[in-house]
């Protein structure tokens, strides 16, 4: 046993040969054995973050560009606690993510040592499993079991927690080889019905979720969506997944839809709602698809179908599969499909049209989004966080594969610049934009000081309003002029980020932007800071107030 591999040795094994090469973390004692292990590790790139917050974030959006497990390392407790956003931001996007906690030594467990939690009691909602090790040997049957939970299905958050001693100690079990899971083609019959069914629609609706956001998944749907001349709307925030200036493009499920758009989907004779848990945004509400409307619902998990809508037809099965399956049936459309794709696609258009106004107070961040719009590379990422200011993103740009937008479906503030990071560290080929508010800044900004220390070429565009607004506009609405909360008070945001040694451009005003235009066409890392417009948000009464 002298030259045995330990289990944190094993376990690392175990997540390179799935694939897994980049682990993001805040150092702990607890794990100080797979700190050594990655010391040594040739294929693992360990990331350094400022905050466990930020550290989740970053293997959230790792995952969502990989379609691999993000790997997180955190330290018992407070470390623990701090990751927790990243589970439910994971469970909420449907992403696959492994959070490794070190526990405190076997022998404490359930003593109420310092700093011990039972995670199996703090994460069992939101996570798709929690272990436990409590010997090395059962280290590598426990990380090829997190890997397969949080792959498997509907993607999402798996947490293990490892005691110090048992990472330190030798393993005599090698690590487990992985297994690839065959998709399974859909049963003729089925596939006969639903080829019938999308045949004798004549104002069907596509619906298309997270179970498209994988390799090959957009390119299936749009040759899928052209075969049978199917009207694509996009689930809550997945508008990078259909080309939005393509004539089929119907808009997307999300917030404030407009009423014209809402009575049209309810006309809609089938939904085929394709790779998604129909959660409440996307349904507007658990309203859509109305009773006796005709449903298609395809999930890979069958934990989600038949229950909240009944579908005429529920589909256990992974998108792509059900896509595959299709291929052999031959796709026809009723003469009135044409009209129906045609009055959705003006009503999206209507959505998406747009006017800047001025405002004294400064900037409205449409004008901002309408830049990177017209800047942005066809391959460009762009990082999101919750806010406002991103309102403009989903509905007022057009979106075309191969262009990626990062955005929190769980709505979590603090998402956008960890997830600019790991985005640039993953593609430093690609343009990385990240839109950021105040409030979202200054909650994880400093894993900027991550990017810049990594020489990532970042475009930082920071909206500076003194407030958190969207909570602001929910206030004025249902409390008109009693402001509580809501207003920050903010450093000199312009010199904070500049402490970070990326190049600092204000923009205080129209006169400004044909600078911010330059710089964002111009390589290099960029950090802009908007002055933008309160009042450009608020409704009318309180902006005129």
């Amino acid at each position: 046993m002298g030259n045995a591999k330990t289990a944190a040795e094993i376990l690392l094994d175990t997540l390179a040969a799935r694939g897994a090469d980049r682990a993001f973390c805040v150092p702990g004692e607890s794990y100080i054995a797979l700190l050594d292990a990655l010391h040594a590790h040739p294929s693992v790139d360990l990331v350094t973050c400022r905050h466990e917050g930020g550290a989740g974030f970053m293997a959230v959006a790792d995952a969502k560009l990989t379609g691999r497990p993000g790997i997180v390392l955190v330290s018992r407790g407070p470390g623990a606690c701090n990751a927790a956003i990243a589970l439910h931001t994971a469970e909420q996007d449907a992403v696959p993510l492994i959070l490794l906690v070190g526990q405190i030594e076997k022998r404490d467990l359930r003593r109420r040592a310092f700093q011990e939690i039972d995670y199996a009691a703090m994460f069992g909602g939101i996570a798709k499993w929690v272990g436990e090790a409590t010997h090395p040997d059962e280290v590598p049957e426990l990380i090829a079991r997190a890997w397969n939970m949080a792959t498997q299905g509907v993607p999402g958050p798996v947490v293990l927690a490892l005691p110090e001693d048992v990472l330190a100690a030798p393993c005599a079990v090698p690590a487990l080889p992985p297994t690839r899971l065959a998709g399974a083609a859909l049963p003729a019959a089925t596939t006969a019905e639903l080829a019938g069914l999308l045949r004798r629609a004549e104002r069907p609706i596509l619906l298309a979720g997270h179970g498209l956001d994988v390799a090959g998944g957009r390119e299936a749907l749009l040759a899928f969506a052209e075969a049978w001349r199917l009207p694509v709307a996009v689930s809550f925030r997945r508008q990078d997944l259909f080309p939005n200036d393509h004539p089929l493009y119907a808009g997307d499920l999300g917030l404030r839809n407009p009423d014209a758009q809402r009575a049209a989907f309810a006309e809609s004779d089938l939904v085929l709602a394709l790779g998604t848990r129909l959660t409440d945004i996307t349904t507007q509400g658990y309203s859509w698809p109305a009773p006796g409307q005709r449903l298609v619902h395809v999930c890979a998990d069958p934990r989600f179908l038949g229950w909240l809508f009944p579908a005429e037809l529920a589909i256990a099965a992974e998108a792509p599969a059900v896509l595959a399956s299709l291929t052999a049936e031959p796709p026809a459309a009723p003469p009135g499909r044409n009209a129906w794709n045609q009055r959705l696609r003006q009503l999206q258009e209507a959505d998406s049209r747009a006017t800047v106004e001025g405002f004294p107070d400064g900037l409205p961040f449409l004008r901002v989004a309408q830049l990177v719009g017209a800047c942005a590379p066809a391959d460009a990422i762009v990082t999101l966080d919750a806010g406002t200011f991103a309102a403009p993103f989903y509905r007022k740009l057009s979106w075309r594969p191969p262009q990626r937008l990062l955005a929190p479906i769980s709505g979590a503030m603090g998402f956008g610049v960890p997830a600019a990071v790991a985005a640039a560290l993953r593609h430093p080929e690609r343009a990385v934009i990240c839109a950021v508010g105040d409030g979202g800044a200054l909650m994880t900004g400093s894993e900027l000081a991550v990017g810049m220390a990594r020489g990532l070429p970042i475009k930082l565009l920071l909206s500076d309003n003194g407030s958190y607004a969207s909570i602001r506009i929910h206030q004025e609405r249902q409390h008109p002029g009693r402001v509580s909360g809501t207003d920050l008070a903010n450093p000199d945001l312009g010199a904070w980020c500049a402490a970070f040694g990326a190049p600092l451009l204000r923009v205080d005003s129209e006169a400004d932007m044909p600078a911010l235009e330059a710089a964002l066409r111009a390589p290099g890392p960029l950090v802009a800071v908007v002055r933008t417009s309160l009042r450009a948000v608020l409704p009318r009464e309180a902006a005129q107030g």
